[in-house]
């Protein structure tokens, strides 16, 4: 690069990660390397190389389907600039790789094909990392195990993790319930990328779609690619027929239960808010609970938080040179938290940190949530009509914004059931995931019961904490215990503030409305509304338990 194409880059570095100082290196870029697949496909990948660095840091490796130019290349860049060598290459039918793009299938064989190539290039000294977001750390999962298993020498030296999980499958059809928002906006993007329809991409991802928007409200859900991309989409039309993750479908393309075999050193960074938070979570236990726990971080921030890109760089370059090269690690604890609520990052020694205890607290028939069990039982009954869905307000998705929002509106629908506890005489924290267990029964056979925990403050706003989903079949006209695992959180509710609980039917779109019927989704196009009841049982009452800290 020219001077003054390094100092362009550096300034567009600086603008994009917000916060980061650009590395000591200035860089150069090999384009258009084409790396061989077992099956003589050719994917097409950047090299870019610190110049006059010495300190024999590690090939970074990076797999996306994203495209190896502008903000998406960002990270990367930076890391060269840190000196660190990084191989950044398209995934198979994208940007130029050669083959067709079929989401999550491909990825293990490719990823294993890339790191021998990796290993036998006069670039590559040593030891080879891997790191990337969101589906760039998919493809770290889809090797890492296996190869660690199989073919030691060739399996990453370390994993670096951001906004991501091994299985993409336990998203889409989130405890059954099919996440719609993501699936099909996602879906319509890379269509979109992969014909070229870079304008309509880009505008699609700045403002709101009408033809994405119109899509969402598509029955049989099989309809919704035409609508939303103009075209069918194979791997979408999949995901919909697919509803079980017990489907050979689903498991040939899941990774979780390699996560334990994983002995390379692995940080992880996520959100709050981010999509993926409960199972990064659950991927730090199962290493955790081999005995290798990763380094982790976890910030007020969504998938798409910019406010995320300069931590993960600045972290991730710590947490490498520190491993490779000895470099000291100012990090005082494996743990760094952000607590809502108080706005205080916490240096903690692993997650959930020690000492938090469950907190049980109950839904009362008259709106009241407490710690005491009700008395007098009774049953909270709302109707859900699929032809008006409950909306999706705020929560995790692939928006710019997926921060807490004011739910006061929201609460007042027919359809949402709250439940809200009494002014707090001193502050709560929670760390941890909470727990709601609602005893509940439809009038139709498929029904979703949807739990978001709030924090009420003393001027009536009533902002999201963690909420969770889970779909359920016939219940007959016995009421049946809906357990849902929220999204995990680390949250103060302030002196005089009020916890509350709100239980409802729907999130649309984020979640694909349930029609009623309990016909597959592939197929299901009438809609039939419900009768909702949530049981208050004194012997068998519906809770909430809290994972609540006193640190």
């Amino acid at each position: 690069m020219s001077t003054l194409r390094q100092r362009f880059s550096r300034w567009v570095q600086s603008r994009t990660l917000s916060g980061l100082v650009p590395g000591p290196y200035d860089v150069r870029i090999r384009k258009n390397l084409r790396v061989p697949m077992d099956d003589g496909v050719e994917l097409l990948a950047d090299l870019i190389l610190p110049i006059g660095s010495e300190e024999n840091l590690p090939v970074v490796l990076i797999r996306g389907p994203y495209g190896r130019s502008g903000p998406v290349a960002g990270q990367a860049r930076a890391l060269a600039r840190e000196g660190f060598p990084v191989l950044f290459q398209s995934c198979r039918g994208t940007w130029g790789s050669g083959g067709t793009f079929t989401p999550q299938i491909d990825e293990q064989r490719d990823g294993i094909a890339t790191h021998r190539w990796v290993r036998a290039q006069p670039w590559c000294a040593g030891p080879v990392v891997t790191f990337g977001a969101s589906y760039m750390g998919f493809t770290q999962w889809a090797v890492a195990g296996r190869l660690q298993r199989e073919e030691p020498g060739t399996a990453p030296d370390a994993l670096c993790l951001i906004t991501t999980m091994p299985d993409f499958g336990a998203i889409t059809w989130d405890n059954g319930a099919f996440a719609l928002r993501n699936a099909l906006g996602w879906s319509q993007m890379m269509s979109r990328m992969i014909n070229r329809e870079l304008l309509a991409m880009i505008l699609g991802q700045i403002r709101p779609d009408p033809r994405l928007r119109k899509a969402f409200g598509v029955l049989p859900l099989t309809g919704g690619d035409v609508a939303a991309a103009g075209r069918e989409i194979p791997w979408y039309r999949d995901w919909v027929r697919h509803e079980h993750l017990t489907d050979g479908y689903w498991t040939r393309q899941s990774h979780t239960a390699s996560v334990p075999d994983v002995t390379a050193p692995v940080y992880m960074i996520t959100g709050w808010y981010d999509i993926f938070l409960p199972w990064q979570v659950r991927d730090y236990s199962a290493l955790a609970a081999a005995g290798r726990p990763p380094r982790l971080t976890i910030g007020p921030w969504g998938h798409l938080s910019r406010g995320m890109g300069a931590p993960a760089v600045s972290e991730t370059t710590a947490f490498l040179k520190g491993h490779f090269a000895g470099t000291p690690d100012a990090r005082p604890a494996p743990v760094r938290a952000f607590r809502t609520g108080a706005g205080i990052w916490h240096d903690l020694p692993s997650w959930p940190p020690p000492g938090a205890t469950t907190e049980t607290w109950h839904l009362h028939a008259s709106g009241r949530l407490h710690p005491a069990p009700p008395d007098d039982g009774g049953v909270t009954a709302y109707v859900y009509d699929p032809d008006d869905p409950t909306p999706a307000l705020g929560g995790p998705s692939l928006l710019p914004d997926s921060g807490p929002v004011d739910n006061a509106a929201h609460e007042a629908r027919p359809d949402v059931a709250v439940f809200r506890g009494d002014p707090l005489p001193e502050a709560v924290t929670i760390a941890g995931t909470p727990v709601a267990r609602i005893l509940f029964r439809s009038s139709q056979p498929s029904a979703d019961v949807f739990v978001r925990v709030c924090d009420v403050h003393p001027d009536g706003r009533s902002m999201t904490v963690c909420d969770a989903i889970r779909r359920i079949g016939p219940t007959g006209d016995d009421f049946q215990e809906a357990e849902v695992e929220l999204w995990p959180a680390f949250h103060t509710f302030a002196a005089g503030h009020r916890i509350s609980v709100q239980v409802s039917s729907g999130a649309h779109p984020r979640y694909a409305r349930n029609p009623g019927s309990g016909e597959p989704a592939a197929t299901a196009a009438a809609v039939f509304p419900a009768t909702q009841e949530i049981s208050h049982d004194p012997v068998r009452p519906s809770h909430l338990d809290l994972p609540v800290w006193r640190a």
